[in-house]
Order: C-alpha cells, then structure tokens, then sequence
C-alpha cells in the first residue's frame, strides 16, 4: 500500500473498529515529524512531546469523527500548530532560545566523492544554520515545503495563510540561502587545481 492508503487504512480501522494496533501505526509514523514541527514553535523538546501527545489523545477520545477527515495528514499538522500556539500564549514567559537540532539538512554526505564528505558536511550545517535564522514563518514554509514534501496548498491550510503568501515565503527563504550559501559552496567546492606540467 502507499503511503496516503496507509492512513486511510488506520483512519478507517481507528473510527469504525476501535483499533488500537492501527492508532499506533498512526502514531508512530507521523510521531518524529510532528514533534520537529511543534519544536518550531515551542523550542523546548518537553513541550513539543507534550503538545503532540495530547493531539493523538484527542484524536483517540474522538476517533469516531475521524473518518470524516479528507486529509488526516494535514489535519494533524493544524492540530499541531494550533496546540502549540496555545501553549505559547500560556507560556510564553517561559519561553527560550532555539535549541540547535542535528537531525535534517545536517546528516547528509557526498557518497559520490567520499574526499568531500566533510566539506558537504560543513555546507549542509551552514545551511541549517542560516535556515535556522530565518523569520518563523518563512523558516515553517521552507521546511514544510522542501523537507516534508508537501505542496502549496497543503502548506497554506496548515499554516492558515495563503497559497500566495507560502509562494513569497518560500521565494524569500530560497532567496536569502542562495545569497549566503551560494558563494560559500563555490569557495569551498572549488575544483582542485591541476598542475598543466603533470599531464
């Protein structure tokens, strides 16, 4: 089955037979992207846990409604979102910096040429950095796009924007990665220099 018959599958057995090994299919594979969605906004690994369990338990005490959603997965990044603006507004005293993450862009290498390995490793942190530094909203449109795959539309519902706002955030962020990562990849990518004597 593909991934969206997945869901649709656990959905379906959630909402009319009360499953409890399809909810946990459910959760454990939309778990780890939730929760690096929720630390978007509430920094903090504890409160982002929090925030995405007590969605999967509403979703679990209202699983009869659940087969009336056209797009769970979409459905559950709102659910997301919205939990995790209401937790700022509670908390938002407590609020902290971001904490650096090593999952994404980061883990990355270069299997073609092993030798540059470290420096597409040096690039590719870089690139989470500046991502990192990104206003939130553009920086919340750039990872949904570009590494959770989903599409203007989907993006726009999620986030409560328009498709042509997610369109300008999008460019902005493309924008502002190629101004600082675009020459730092032609410096540090640069081919090596050959001796025209040794051909």
């Amino acid at each position: 089955m593909s991934n969206s018959e997945n869901i649709r599958y656990w959905q379906q057995q959630i909402a009319c037979e009360n499953d409890e090994k399809a909810f946990s299919e459910l959760f454990r594979h939309f778990y780890d992207r939730l929760l690096y969605f929720a630390v978007q906004y509430v920094y903090t690994r504890e409160a982002a846990e929090e925030i995405v369990s007590d969605v999967f338990v509403k979703i679990w005490n209202r699983r009869k409604e659940l087969d009336k959603i056209a797009n769970l997965e979409v459905y559950l990044f709102v659910a997301v979102k919205n939990h995790s603006l209401n937790y700022l507004e509670q908390y938002s005293a407590l609020r902290i910096a971001p904490l650096s993450d090593d999952s994404g862009l980061s883990q990355l290498t270069n299997p073609i040429d092993p030798e540059r390995t470290m420096e597409w490793k040096e690039i590719l942190f870089k690139m989470d950095q500046e991502v990192g530094r990104l206003p939130d909203q553009c920086r919340r449109v750039f990872k949904l796009i570009k590494e959770e795959g989903f599409k203007y539309k989907d993006v726009a519902e999620i986030l409560n924007i328009s498709p042509r706002t997610v369109e300008t955030q999008l460019f902005r962020a493309m924008k502002r990665l190629n101004e600082v990562i675009g020459p730092y990849i032609t410096n540090r990518l640069k081919p090596k220099n050959k001796n025209p004597d040794s051909l």
